[in-house]
This record gives structure tokens, sequence and C-alpha cells, in this order.
């Protein structure tokens, strides 16, 4: 049998719930607060291969008996890779501990300390057939068959007509939202399509860190605040300082990766306001993270935002703006 093969993620829109008269038209599924992979399973090999194109298939041991888990074929599936707090949840300030670990010896330890789960939500390629084609009922009752429950993956239920049902399940049990998908939809790789519409319970948004400020206090030895921008028109704006929702680990980790980042001029255009760029290091900007925040000011710029991790699934220049999630607007 040939290779599989090299699929990229299709993507959702953000937006409103579908409106109650088109309820019978769309499946909705939680929204997993993760790693998006596409997995290749093939023979008794699982490759693991990340919504940017990178390989992480190492950082990931406990998800290679996957390949054992098909029935004997060679698939692609799409899904989230997913690590849970103390409470259950799905967590993604846990995940950083395992997403940019490269050292086999500490991933060994990691593995039993914080494990994660991959929610598995679709299936593009059965055999030697692509079924990206198939609508999305197709594919779920596909994937439901071929996949064995396993203790790291899962294929978590979805529901059928009943969106409401599921946002506010997704609000009691402290998930990020839904993601709503038209039943007849096809899978497009590589498109952002109104088929699949993400359906948020918070204000999360990516960024691109283009310096940071001295600390003071505590700080006074590390990093007071992170300097962050999105992209607009192919230059970097700024759009806040973000200096809240960092652990100690998570400064000196941010502290290793930025030091030798560091450079002599500003990466932000139009320039950053004076106040803020008087103590500030700049830094390539290569670094992708997301915070939680308020909202957008009049002046765009993000409104208390806090920390919430790095990101290594996206490249910087993809990250721009996100329009306000509608059902939170106001």
């Amino acid at each position: 049998m040939g290779e599989l093969p090299t699929y990229t993620p299709m993507l959702a829109q953000l937006g409103a719930p579908p409106p109650p008269g088109e309820d019978d038209e769309w499946g909705h599924e939680m929204k997993w607060d993760g790693v998006r992979v596409l997995a290749y399973a093939e023979g008794s090999a699982l490759r693991l291969i990340s919504r940017n194109g990178r390989d992480v298939t190492a950082t990931y041991p406990e998800l290679y008996p996957l390949a054992g888990a098909t029935g004997g074929r060679d698939v692609v599936l799409d899904g989230e890779i997913v690590a849970f707090d103390e409470a259950g949840r799905p967590s993604f300030s846990v995940l950083q501990h395992r997403m940019h670990q490269r050292h086999d010896e500490r991933i060994r330890h990691l593995v039993a300390s914080v494990p994660v789960t991959l929610m598995l939500f679709d299936v593009l390629h059965v055999g030697a057939e692509p079924v990206i084609g198939v609508p999305y009922t197709g594919r779920r009752e596909l994937l439901e068959d071929i996949v064995a429950p396993g203790a790291r993956w899962q294929v978590p239920v979805w529901f059928r007509d009943d969106g409401p049902h599921a946002l506010e399940l997704s609000r009691r049990l402290g998930i990020e939202g839904v993601v709503s998908k038209r039943l007849r939809s096809v899978y497009r790789p590589g498109r952002r399509s109104p088929d699949w519409i993400k359906v948020k319970n918070v204000r999360t948004q990516e960024v691109v860190v283009g310096g940071w400020s001295t600390g003071q206090g505590r700080r006074a030895s590390t990093m007071g605040a992170l300097l962050v921008g999105v992209y607009e028109s192919g230059r970097l704006a700024y759009v806040g300082n973000v200096g809240t929702g960092f652990t100690d680990e998570t400064l000196r980790e941010l502290g290793a990766l930025l030091a030798p980042l560091e450079r002599p001029t500003s990466p932000f255009d139009p320039p950053v306001p004076r106040e803020q760029a008087r103590t500030a290091h700049w830094v390539d900007p290569v670094l992708v993270g997301e915070v939680q925040y308020a909202e957008w000011t009049p002046d765009a710029r993000l409104r208390h935002p806090s920390w919430r991790g790095l990101r290594d699934d996206k490249p910087p220049t993809e990250v721009t703006r996100e329009s306000e999630p509608p059902q939170l607007a106001g």
C-alpha cells in the first residue's frame, strides 16, 4: 500500500451559534482547549503532525499505541491533544508542560505526571481512499467504527440538533466552547470554512511576542510583562502588555526562550508608545502565545490580558485579530 498523502487541517470560523430554525442542519462538538494535530497511522507506526506542519510525535509517546487501534487500516485522523487539570477540565496551562519538550528523559517523566489525551473528531483518509468528500455525518460514523477505545485517546460524543444544550453543557463543564459543523459539509483541507463555526465561552486571542519589560518588586530580576502584537497588512501592530497569568516556572522558561532572540530595534510598526517602550527589551517576533482578555479597547488594545501559554502550532505571520465572540458581546 502506498504512503498516506499529506493533509492540512480544516479550520473553523469564529461566530454565533446557528439560528434555532436551522439547528437540525448542524452537529455540535466540544471545543477542546489543546493542540491540533493530524494523526497518520500506518502499519504499526504513528506520526503526529501539528497545524503548522511540525512533527511532534516524539513529544507524546503515550499516543503511539493508537496505530494499533484502527483495525489494521492505514488512516489519517484529525484531533486535539488535551491535558486535564485536577478537576478534570481541559487545561491549556497544564498542557504547556508537555508542548515544548524535546528531551527523552524529561518526556518519559512527564508522561507519568502530565499525561495527555487525543480527542479525535474526524477522519480524512482510510486505506488507499480519501474520505474528505464524505459528508460530516458519514465521516463521524466512519471514525467511530474505525477507532477502538484506548486509555489515551477517545472519540468524544457529539450533539445533533441541540446546539443550545451543547453550549450550556460546555459552560457547566468549564470547556472553552463548542464547534458547530454543518451535517452535510465535506472536509476542506487548509480552508477556514463557514461550515464549521467555533462558539467561545471566553475571549481569547493569539499574540506574537515582540518584547518584554523589566520587572519590579519580586520580579525585579525577571520579566515584568510581555509586549505583544498581531499582524495587520503585513506589519506587527502592538496591542498591549501582558503582565499576569505567569507562574515562576513560566517566567523562567520564557526568559530562557527570549534571551537569544533579543535585538536592538522594535519589531512593532507603528512604534510602541513611549511609556511602554522606555523599559522594553525587543526580541525577534517568532514566539506565538495566547491570552485571555476582557475586551478590545477603541484604540485596538487588549484590556486586562492574562497569559495562557505559548503555542507552537501556528506561524507568527498568521496571527491576526479575531473578532469578538458574538455571544459574549456587550
